[in-house]
C-alpha cells in the first residue's frame, strides 16, 4: 500500500547554519536485535547457502547479537539533529504495533524502556519536541521505529529511498510504512539533481545546513536510497556509514550483508567509503551494526 504522506523536494539547506560551525556528537545504543550470521556476511555457492539456511533455523540464542544505533548531534546554531529514530515504545509490549504482523515472527528486538531514543535525549536535557532535524540513513524497520515521536522535526530522506519504502513489499524489504506514514516535514533530497556537489572521495553530497558541519553521502546499495553522515567535529571528521557497511569486516574483507537492494551499486559506495578512510586516516568512523566497535566508542565526540 502506497504511503498518504507527502514527502516535498528538498532544494536548499535547511536553516540555521553559521560560518565555521562545529558540532558534537553523541551516540546512542537503541538497543540489539538478534540476526543469524548471513545476515551480516552471506556466503557464496551451494553449500554455502545451504550452511546459511541452517544458521537462520538454528535457535536464536545463537544468533549474534546486532546493535541498533541512533545519533545525536548537536549544532550550535541549527539546533539538536538526529540521525535515525531506534525503537517506538511499543516494542515494549511486543513488535506486531511497529513492525506488523510479521514482526514478530522475524524479528526479536532487545531494548529498554531507558534506551528509547527520546529517553536518552531526556537525559541530556534535550526534549524530544526540541529536535529541529532528523535525517534517515534508510527506512528500514530498525531504523525507523521510533519516527513517530519527533514530530516537530524535518526528515531528510533520498528520494529514491521514500518511494521505495512506500511502493509495498513490506517486509519483504525490510520496511513497515506505517512506522513513518507520518503527516510530518518531509523532505526528499534528490542525488540526481545538477546542483548535487560532490566532496573528498563522495560523488554525491549535499551540505544539510550550508555550513560544511553536516553533508549527506548518497552510499546506495543496502537500499534503494541509503545515505551515510560526514561531520565536522573540532579538529577531525566523523563517519557514520550506517548500513552502507554493516561491520568494519565489510570494509575489510568484503563481507556481504544478505539483504541487499543492488549489490553493483552496494560495492560502489564501499569503494568511495574505503577512499575517504584511507585518505582521511584521522577521522572517526562507524559501522552501522558492529558490536565490536560500538563497544569501543565514547559517550560524545566534540
Amino acid at each position: 500500500m502506497a504511503v498518504a504522506t507527502e514527502c516535498k523536494p528538498l532544494t536548499h539547506p535547511l536553516p540555521g547554519g553559521s560560518a565555521a560551525a562545529t558540532v558534537r556528537l553523541h551516540p546512542l545504543l537503541a538497543g540489539e536485535m538478534p540476526a543469524p550470521a548471513a545476515y551480516l556476511d552471506r556466503r557464496r555457492g551451494r553449500l554455502g547457502r545451504l550452511r546459511d539456511v541452517a544458521g537462520a533455523l538454528a535457535s536464536r540464542s545463537r544468533w549474534p547479537a546486532l546493535p541498533v544505533p541512533a545519533f545525536l548531534v548537536e549544532h550550535p546554531t541549527a539546533g539538536p539533529l538526529l540521525v535515525d529514530t531506534g525503537f517506538h515504545p511499543s516494542v515494549l509490549d511486543g513488535l506486531r504495533a511497529s513492525m506488523g504482523r510479521a514482526g514478530p515472527l522475524l524479528y526479536e528486538v532487545r531494548t529498554t524502556r531507558e534506551q528509547l531514543i527520546p529517553a536518552q535525549l531526556e537525559a541530556l536535557g534535550i526534549a524530544a519536541t526540541d529536535v529541529r532535524t532528523v535525517v534517515m540513513t534508510h527506512l528500514h524497520i530498525d531504523h525507523a521505529s521510533g519516527v513517530e515521536a519527533f514530530p516537530a522535526a524535518t526528515f531528510v530522506v533520498d528520494r529514491r529511498e521514500w518511494a521505495a519504502a512506500g511502493a509495498g513489499g513490506g517486509w519483504r524489504n525490510g520496511y513497515h510504512s506505517r512506522q513513518f506514514d507520518h503527516a510530518f516535514d518531509w523532505r526528499a533530497l534528490d542525488y540526481d539533481d545538477p546542483e548535487i556537489d560532490s566532496f573528498a572521495t563522495f560523488g554525491q553530497t549535499f551540505d544539510l545546513f550550508g555550513d560544511g558541519s553536516v553533508r549527506l553521502l548518497s552510499t546506495p546499495g543496502h537500499t534503494a536510497g541509503h545515505q551515510s553522515v560526514l561531520l565536522r567535529l573540532d579538529g577531525r571528521e566523523a563517519l557514520l556509514i550506517g548500513d552502507a557497511a554493516f561491520t568494519w569486516a565489510t570494509l575489510r574483507d568484503g563481507a556481504t550483508p544478505f539483504l541487499l537492494h543492488d549489490e553493483h551499486r552496494f560495492r560502489r559506495s564501499l569503494r568511495e567509503i574505503g577512499h575517504y578512510l584511507r585518505q582521511t586516516p584521522g577521522a572517526l568512523a562507524i559501522p552501522g551494526h558492529d558490536a565490536a566497535a560500538w563497544g569501543e566508542l565514547a559517550p560524545v565526540y566534540a
